[in-house]
């Protein structure tokens, strides 16, 4: 068994790594996502950061995720959802496998953001070199959860401290994480 585990992973180790894939997410301090596919609270702030990273680039998602967004697709982005079902979604890229969207952004995005959920950010873990997290100062009700990242495998580089206001009513931090 071991051997199998030492196997698993130098080929996962052979396969991430792509300097281009990154994860954005907002969570609970219990790893929390969301809870009956919808986000865990209203953060505007948290909203505008996502916007400010992701504008311009492609953004990866699960057909849940697309189905849960008040706006599809996100504008100024290059919208890829990938789905086991048999259908198209408009006005974006749609894949059946992770594989699949794994070429559409290798080498050919600056920056690629996988935003969900919480399947595809477990799927997508060992191919990402970079985290932005918001890290909510809360514990919430959820029924999905971001995968457990292994300390010893990341770098804080970044962790800004934003007090809560009349518009956001937790305290959170945002935080920048790279595979080391």
């Amino acid at each position: 068994m071991r051997l199998n585990k030492k196997n698993d992973r130098a080929s996962q180790q052979k396969n991430k790594n792509m300097k281009n894939l990154s994860m954005i997410a907002a969570v609970g301090e219990n790893l929390e996502l969301g809870y009956q596919n919808q986000l865990l609270c209203h953060l505007p702030i948290d909203l505008k950061h996502f916007k400010e990273i992701t504008s311009g680039h492609t953004v990866l998602m699960g057909d849940n995720t697309w189905f849960s967004l008040p706006k599809k697709p996100l504008p100024n982005r290059r919208n890829i959802v990938i789905t086991l079902d048999d259908v198209a979604f408009p006005d974006c890229e749609t894949v059946h496998s992770i594989e699949d969207a794994l070429d559409l952004v290798r080498e050919k995005d600056e920056e690629a953001f996988v935003m969900g959920g919480a399947t595809m950010y477990r799927l997508f873990l060992p191919y990402a070199d970079k985290l932005y997290l918001t890290r909510i100062v809360s514990s919430f009700t959820a029924d999905v959860f971001f995968p457990a990242i292994k300390e010893e495998e990341w770098s804080l580089v970044e962790n800004e401290f934003v007090p809560k206001d009349e518009k956001n009513m937790y305290d959170l931090y945002f935080q920048t994480l790279i595979r080391k």
